[in-house]
């Protein structure tokens, strides 16, 4: 490795004779037509390599300014970089690395925030983008975006495709809905040609991203044979189910040919992706977590989760959702999650879990209480959380819980850990993760007691094992 060299755009030809797939176009000339909100791994990984495929065959409208919001050190290490960064891209078939070219510039909103609203505003702009995370859905992220528009529209341009990315129900509709309610308290008008002139299209996007890790970046600089940051990892697969409402029309047939799903409705994709992807994802997350094991890879290996999840994805997920192919979608999710080479650390998709649960679980708790269906996997899963909420594996070692609630959560549990009723009845009683009707069903909340006693007293995956057989869908 050449340490005094770094990734950047004088280094694309030499890495590019290592084998490593670069950008086939010249950047040089490259204007923003996308403004990217939320510069994590997941965008980097995901619609960055999307608009790196469109620019690779010939359209340079979709280069990409990528907009942190508060963090500095991701966009000041691809500042850097000239905006390039690694990706390992590994699956059954092939692994390969990716240097993706379609992000020119960063900037961070919380310290340039005239920079995002003045690319917001710039004639060249016709995309924003969102990955801000389900709670980052706030009146300032709307004050921002609403601003960019509002000087937009001063200058006349034309209004804004608006592409919410994050795992939000209905998200192209909650994100209009905040920027309309914002624009309102600032000007009627720009309100009007808001909710005219831009379209906020719901999507689902799909591809498993772990954290960026310094064994990553260690890869990544073997790999290519420079310095380099900011390295990530990911599976070969990936999909993005877009809503066709787009202020262009022309962009429905462009984007399909770099390989996105634009269809009439996102719903059975969604509710899919949620419940069946999220949903799973959230369970094995906290089992691990307790169990003392370190990846998703680690989960679905071992028997008694993997036969949990099976169940819990054919008979207490599958019924509530609408998506055609949800068997396949099933065991592709087994095979993925099977990969060991993606490192997806358990305490990573645990992180925010009392945000992410809301959304992913109760609508199918409560349509399997409403249709008279069994739902011990769900109760097993709700008990495994309240476990969770200790802070300390089966092994006694201590975990930092990364969420917004994380002091109330594991002091209702250490309060409570002597008493399996009493724990159930503190946790299970939060509206803000249950809803109104879960606190109140007792038959759910014996089950969950049920399932927490059985995991204290024989440990989290001996109790898993006494789950109901699984049967053919």
């Amino acid at each position: 490795m050449n340490i005094n060299k770094r990734l950047n755009n004088a280094a694309l030809s030499a890495i590019q004779a290592r084998g490593i797939h670069t950008p086939s176009y010249d950047r040089s000339d490259l204007l923003c037509g996308v403004v990217h909100l939320g510069l994590g791994a997941f965008h980097r990984a995901h619609q960055a390599m999307v608009f790196d495929s469109l620019l690779a065959k010939g359209d340079p409208r979709w280069a990409v300014l990528g907009v942190a919001m508060n963090s500095t050190t991701v966009a000041d290490a691809l500042a850097a970089q000239d905006g390039l960064y690694a990706v390992h891209v590994a699956s059954k078939l092939s692994m390969q690395w990716h240097v993706p070219g379609a992000i020119l510039a960063t900037a961070v909103a919380s310290r340039e925030r005239h920079t995002v609203v003045n690319a917001i505003a710039a004639a060249h702009t016709r995309w924003i983008t969102l990955t801000v995370t389900e709670k980052g859905y706030t009146e300032s992220l709307a004050s921002l975006i609403v601003q960019g528009l509002a000087l937009r529209h001063a200058q006349g341009h034309s209004g804004l495709t608006i592409a919410s990315c994050d795992n939000l129900s209905e998200n192209g509709r909650k994100l209009q809905a905040l920027c309309l309610n914002a624009a309102k308290s600032k000007d009627e008008a720009l309100a009007t040609w808001i909710n005219t002139q831009c379209k906020f299209p719901c999507s689902m996007v799909d591809r498993i991203v772990p954290a960026a890790t310094p064994d990553r970046t260690r890869a990544a600089r073997e790999a290519l044979g420079v310095a380099t940051e900011a390295a990530l990892g990911t599976e070969g697969f990936w999909e993005w189910v877009l809503e066709d409402n787009l202020v262009d029309p022309s962009d429905a047939a462009l984007l399909r040919s770099a390989g996105v799903n634009v269809v009439r409705d996102v719903r059975p994709f969604e509710e899919a992706k949620l419940r069946m992807l999220n949903g799973s994802h959230s369970a094995m997350a906290v089992i691990g977590a307790v169990a003392g094991l370190a990846m998703i890879a680690d989960c679905i290996n071992e028997p008694a989760i993997r036969h949990m999840m099976q169940g819990f994805m054919t008979h207490e997920v599958a019924p509530h959702i609408s998506r055609p192919d949800w068997q396949a979608y099933r065991e592709a999710l087994v095979e993925r999650w099977a990969n060991l080479d993606l490192k997806h650390s358990v305490h990573q998709i645990a992180m925010d879990s009392s945000q992410k649960i809301p959304q992913r679980w109760p609508p199918c708790i409560i349509g399997q209480i409403n249709n008279g269906k069994p739902f011990e996997r769900f109760a097993f899963s709700a008990a495994a959380f309240m476990r969770y909420c200790s802070g300390v594996n089966e092994q006694g070692v201590a975990y930092t819980i990364q969420d917004p609630m994380a002091a109330q959560l594991q002091a209702l549990a250490q309060q409570h850990a002597g008493d399996v009723k009493a724990t159930v009845q503190a946790l299970g009683s939060i509206e803000s993760i249950w809803g109104a009707a879960l606190p109140q069903n007792t038959p759910w909340l014996a089950r969950v007691a049920h399932w927490l006693g059985t995991i204290r007293a024989q440990g989290i995956l001996q109790a898993a094992a006494l789950l109901p057989a699984e049967n053919s869908p």
